[in-house]
Formats: C-alpha cells, sequence, structure tokens
C-alpha cells in the first residue's frame, strides 16, 4: 500500500513537471539557453539545439511518468527517472552554489523555485525513486499483465502530449502561467512593483589590517558603528567584495521589466499603457525572424487607423514602415514565444496576444 501512494505521488510530480514545460517548451527552451550559454557551461551547440533538448526532457518527463503511474516496465522506467534526477540535481546544484541561473524552470512558469529548492526537490524525487526501486525489486521479471484500458490511456496520453507541445512551439501555449496572460492590466501590475518594491541592503567586507580578521557587515551597522570608521580604525572594506543583498522581498512581476525605449534612451511605457488601443508587433532575435512575416505583419499593421502601433525589437532598424522602439531581449522573451509576436492592449490591459503568423491570417 505504502509503495504503491509513493509511486502515484512521485509519478505525478513527473507528470506535473513534464505538462507545465510542455504547455511552454519554448519558455523551457529559453531557460536551457541560460544554462548552455557563456556564462555558464559555455556549449554553444547545445544552446542552438535548446528547442530539441527541451522538446526531448519534457517527453522523457512525462512519458516515463506516466509509464510509472501505470506501473508499466517498471526496472527501465525507475532507471530512466532515476538518471532524469541526477542530471537534474547536477544542473540545480551548479546553479545555486556558483549563483548563475536564478530559476531552474523546474515548473515552468506555473510555480517558481529558487535554485537551492530546486536541488532538494530533486533530492527528495532521487531518493523517493531509490526508495522505489528497492521496494520493488521483486517485481522487475514479472510478466506484465497487457490491457485494452493502458493501451487506450496510453495512445490517448500521447496524442495529448504530441498536441500540447506542438500547439504551444506553433502559436501560443494553451494555458498561459506568464505575468503577461489575457486579462492582465499592466497599470495596474505597475502600481503594485512601485507601492511594494524590494529592499536591499548593501554589505560590507571588512578587514582588520592589524589581525587579519574579515567581518561582513551591513550598511547600517557600519554608520552606527564608530569603530569601523573612525581614524585610525584597523578595519578597511575590501571593496571588490562588497555585496547587495535583498532583506525584503517586495511585489514579484516580470511587467517590472516591460521599459520600451526609443534608440535615444526616450521611455515610452507611458503612451503605450494609457493608449485607448495600442497594437505592439515584438522581435526578440530580429536575425532570426521571417522576413516575409515581419513585412506581412507590418503591412496590416499600418492599415489599423484606431490604434497605436509600435514594433519592439532589440535592433533600432528591425521595423521599416512602423515606429522602432527597443526593448531587452530577455525581458522580451517573457512576453513573446514567437518571433515575431503582436500583443494588443487597451488602456494598459492585455487584450489579445498571438504570433506574427497567426495575427496575418486574423480577419479584421
Amino acid at each position: 500500500m505504502l509503495k504503491n501512494i509513493l509511486r502515484i505521488a512521485i509519478a505525478l510530480v513527473f507528470i506535473a513537471s513534464g505538462f507545465v514545460k510542455a504547455v511552454d517548451a519554448v519558455g523551457f527552451s529559453f531557460k536551457l539557453e541560460e544554462y548552455f550559454s557563456p556564462a555558464v557551461f559555455n556549449i554553444p551547440f547545445m544552446e542552438r539545439q535548446a528547442l530539441v533538448i527541451a522538446v526531448l526532457v519534457v517527453v522523457l518527463e512525462m512519458v516515463f511518468g506516466f509509464l510509472l503511474l501505470i506501473k508499466s516496465q517498471l526496472k527501465f522506467t525507475l532507471s530512466t527517472l532515476i538518471a532524469l534526477c541526477v542530471f537534474f540535481a547536477f544542473l540545480t546544484f551548479y546553479s545555486a552554489y556558483f549563483n548563475v541561473v536564478t530559476d531552474c524552470g523546474c515548473f515552468g512558469d506555473a510555480l517558481k523555485m529558487q535554485p537551492w529548492q530546486s536541488f532538494w526537490k530533486d533530492i527528495i524525487l532521487l531518493i523517493g525513486l531509490l526508495v522505489l526501486y528497492f521496494l520493488y525489486r521483486n517485481d522487475f521479471n514479472e510478466t506484465e499483465q497487457k490491457s485494452n484500458l493502458k493501451k487506450y490511456l496510453s495512445a490517448f496520453a500521447f496524442l495529448a502530449m504530441i498536441f500540447v507541445i506542438s500547439w504551444g512551439i506553433t502559436h501560443e501555449p494553451i494555458i498561459d502561467f506568464r505575468d503577461y496572460k489575457i486579462g492582465t492590466d499592466l497599470n495596474i501590475e505597475k502600481q503594485n512593483i512601485a507601492e511594494n518594491p524590494s529592499q536591499f541592503k548593501t554589505y560590507y567586507s571588512l578587514k582588520n589590517k592589524k589581525t587579519g580578521d574579515i567581518l561582513e557587515v551591513n550598511q547600517d551597522d557600519y554608520v552606527n558603528e564608530k569603530k569601523y570608521w573612525e581614524e585610525g580604525s584597523p578595519w578597511m572594506i575590501q571593496d571588490d567584495k562588497t555585496t547587495s543583498k535583498l532583506v525584503k522581498q517586495g511585489y514579484e512581476s516580470e511587467i517590472s521589466k516591460f521599459k520600451p525605449e526609443t534608440a535615444d534612451g526616450i521611455d515610452l511605457t507611458g503612451e503605450m499603457l494609457k493608449a485607448p488601443k495600442a497594437i505592439l508587433i515584438f522581435s526578440y532575435n530580429p536575425k532570426q525572424a521571417d522576413t516575409e512575416v515581419l513585412a506581412q505583419a507590418e503591412a496590416k499593421l499600418s492599415q489599423q487607423k484606431d490604434a497605436l502601433v509600435m514594433g519592439i525589437s532589440t535592433n533600432p532598424n528591425t521595423f521599416k514602415t512602423i515606429n522602432n522602439t527597443m526593448m531587452d531581449g530577455t525581458a522580451i522573451k517573457t512576453i513573446a514565444r514567437s518571433n515575431p509576436f503582436v500583443l494588443t492592449l487597451k488602456k494598459g490591459k492585455i487584450v489579445d496576444k498571438m504570433s506574427a503568423e497567426d495575427y496575418i491570417k486574423q480577419k479584421n
């Protein structure tokens, strides 16, 4: 009884983890790109294949999570899931220890986890899988009973998985876990961020010139304790080790990064959020965007007489017939999964979002 409960619980965790990534495989690939980037593992080939790897990981999680749920091919299933856990534990430990990727993307945008939280989650899952392997070891050689129900369930689950993944890649995620979901009012989000900001404190690393002792002191204690800064004090600030630490988490939202600017640095956020209607076309990587799709989308946008139309990308010359504005590529990726992508606002509220290809096909 206990081992069945443990098996089902772990299976559901893998299925849930795989599903939220399957819904937004492109978003998960962006996270893998961070791991493969020069700042982390520096594997340019894998960085270029991030989407393929993302889909492979999603399929492995969902397929083997499902096989564990229906208690099929237990030895192979458990061995594969253990290998996956070891792989993820390595990634999350590296992220946490070296502080290089702040969110592993284990549960996509549905559940944000800090690197250490992700690491310990992987360790707990690994222990659970090892326990299951031990408990079910005597069942590995038993002949598995085949049933039509299992076959139909497996076929349905596989087709559903393929549909969800492919739809998210070619269109938009079926379920949007991001901060930029339809119905979100960017003005309200901006107001919440301003009213409840995160608070940081500066921490100084002090070295005693006489004893060699090193002490970390926050900015308030440093100012209040004369012994650290008065004339003749043996304590000296090590400038290269001064850090800023979060002491109070404020209102968190990716919308804090929504700040389109002209090439001259003029902030156009207010104009876009106050407009009765604004249609924005985004490209996080103009060089890789389909030029024909861009041209067709621009042509259609140019016909919009009742809306503020803007192009937002990482290059000041991306768009030829509409006004260009610029924004950080990573910030654009939190909004747009397609390249290019169209977002419609009404007085700052998101009322529609889709790939540029879908926008072109849409009837006015």
